[in-house]
Parts: C-alpha cells; sequence; structure tokens
C-alpha cells in the first residue's frame, strides 16, 4: 500500500492494512493501518493501549479478528518460513527456569537454523558471558531480559519486534541495549521497539506511532507531530534580565498568545514559534535586555504523549 500518511513508510517490510483485534465485547485493537521499515519505530502507548496485542498478530501469534499483516510480503500465520526473517522479544518473562542461557540462546539458533557458533557473539554482544552457564530461574529481571534480546540477535533475523525489552534493566545496561538496536537499524534492520516509557522511545526512535486506546493516534517524528498540533500552542521558556518587562512587551506582540513568571523564567505561549524567534531578539536589544535562555518546554515525546491521551 502506498500513501502520504506520516503512518506509513516507503520500503516497507511490515505492513498492517486496517486490522482489529476483539476479545469478546473487548476490543483491544482498532482499524490500524501501517508499515514499518529499516531504522528503529517507536510504538507508544499506555498500558493496556493494545501494543502487545498489535505486536502479536505482526508476529502471527494471533489471527487478526479483520484486517491483514504482512512481514517481507508474506503472511505470518500462513508462511511459516517467514519465522527465519523475524524474531520477537516478548514482554512476558518466556523462559524455562531449568535452562541457562547459553542453551536458551542455543535453543533459538538451533530453531533458526543459524550457524551455533553465533551464540557465544549473542551472549557477549549483552554481556552475559559470566552468567552464560547459571539456570535462568537465578537470573534478575534485566538479566532474563538480555537473555531474552540475545536469543533475538543470535537469529540474525531481518525484522525484530521487541515488545517493552528494556524492562527490569538498569540505566548502564537500558544504554547498552539501546546501542545494539541502533547498530542494527543502521545495518538495515527493521526494528520495532514497543514502550510505555516516554524518554526510551525518544532515545532510541526517530518515528513514532503512538497507540491510544486500540487506535492509532499519531504517527511521525517527534516534531512532526507537534507540528500538527494546531489547535495547542507552543510553550516556550525564557530567562531574561528583567522578564516582567519583557513580559509586558511580548504581550503586544501578535506572535504571543499568552505569557506568565514564575520566578526569573517567563514562560510563553505562542502558535507561531518561528515568528516568536524573529521577534524576540530585536525586542530584548530595543529594551536593552540580555537573553539567557530561549527553549520550547513542549517538544518532547512526553508533552506530545500528553496532548494525544488527553485529547482521546
Amino acid at each position: 500500500m502506498t500513501t502520504d500518511s506520516p503512518a506509513w513508510v516507503a520500503a516497507a517490510t511490515v505492513e498492517v492494512n486496517g486490522i482489529s483485534k476483539w476479545f469478546g465485547q473487548k476490543v483491544a485493537v482498532s482499524d490500524v493501518s501501517c508499515s514499518f521499515g529499516p531504522g528503529i519505530t517507536g510504538l507508544l502507548g499506555p498500558n493496556g493501549a493494545g501494543k502487545t496485542t498489535l505486536l502479536r498478530m505482526v508476529c502471527g501469534l494471533l489471527t487478526p479478528s479483520d484486517g491483514s499483516v504482512s512481514v517481507l510480503g508474506q503472511n505470518p500465520r500462513r508462511r511459516p518460513q517467514v519465522y527465519r526473517s523475524l524474531a520477537l522479544v516478548p514482554e512476558e518473562t518466556a523462559l524455562y527456569g531449568f535452562q541457562t542461557a547459553r542453551q536458551f540462546v542455543n535453543y533459538s539458533a538451533a530453531l533458526s537454523k543459524v550457524d551455533v557458533a553465533r551464540v557465544d557473539d549473542a551472549i557477549a554482544s549483552v554481556n552475559l558471558e559470566d552468567a552464560a552457564d547459571r539456570p535462568l530461574s537465578g537470573y534478575s529481571k534485566g538479566m532474563r531480559q538480555r537473555a531474552k534480546v540475545a536469543a533475538a540477535l543470535v537469529t540474525g533475523a531481518e525484522v525484530l519486534v521487541l515488545d517493552e525489552p528494556l524492562n527490569g534493566t538498569d540505566p548502564v545496561q537500558r544504554s547498552h541495549l539501546i546501542d545494539i538496536f541502533r547498530r542494527l537499524a543502521a545495518a538495515g534492520h527493521t526494528v520495532i521497539v514497543s514502550s510505555h516509557v516516554l524518554a526510551e522511545v525518544e532515545r532510541m526512535a526517530d518515528r513514532v506511532l503512538a497507540i491510544v486506546d486500540g487506535k492509532l493516534a499519531a504517527a511521525g517524528d517527534v516534531s512532526a507531530i507537534r507540528r500538527a498540533m494546531l489547535d495547542t500552542p507552543y510553550r516556550v521558556r525564557i530567562e531574561a534580565g528583567d522578564p516582567r518587562r519583557l513580559a509586558s512587551a511580548l504581550l503586544q506582540s501578535e506572535a504571543v498568545e499568552a505569557a506568565s513568571l514564575a520566578g526569573r523564567a517567563l514562560h510563553v505561549e505562542t502558535s507561531d514559534l518561528v515568528q516568536l524567534g524573529r521577534v524576540l531578539p530585536p525586542l530584548a536589544r530595543d529594551l536593552d535586555l540580555s537573553l539567557t535562555l530561549f527553549e520550547p518546554e513542549d517538544l518532547s515525546l512526553e508533552s506530545v504523549f500528553r496532548y494525544l491521551v488527553r485529547r482521546r
């Protein structure tokens, strides 16, 4: 499918067309259409938004109630050979506690029919060499997450689906795993990362699909989504030598809709960020004020997501 919508990408490896899933009277996913291609796409949404259900349909673990899924041009429910090119890191523990990490990753390699010589490299890539021969039952949650990532990496899959892959990891482990995902994306892999932690998605993904109440609420990079929110003014934090005098002057400009003071900080609302950026410097010069900060406060993923959830 080809469309100008930001929910769709060129050279897509995964396509989702009008997909819905309901369980009895509960609608988990409703008429979602989007695609994924090489690079990292963040699938963002609160717990219970439908992210995991959508990913399970992408991986062929659930049959859509309506719509269709294509992975590398194939239906994963009907063409199991696609699994040689598709790997999943599930949110659930999904491990046999009696296995060691080495046995678990080796099992994944055997199922995918790849060279078991790659097992050591996969384990080393997630820094589990020292614990590789210990039973998984004795692992912390973060270590189990890394073992699951290693089992996915050993397959060499072109498409990796990662459902909350950083759960339970400490900051150092989290940073290391994000680096791994970025390298895979740079090498041309399709990496789909689901998370409800906004900062994680913002660090990993250039492109975001936001799921709210089972529906696709927004798509694109963070700045593009923010620009599309035409009914919500930008908030900017400005620090200057005399913020009260600056606020009075700015309120005379058509670029400013509202302004408020908090200590030495001036918080300005504007519907035209570019115009405000043009107006401010000459105005400060005329008032003989020094500007020490000009910072948009709502170009983050968190602010965008708050808006999307509030709008539903």
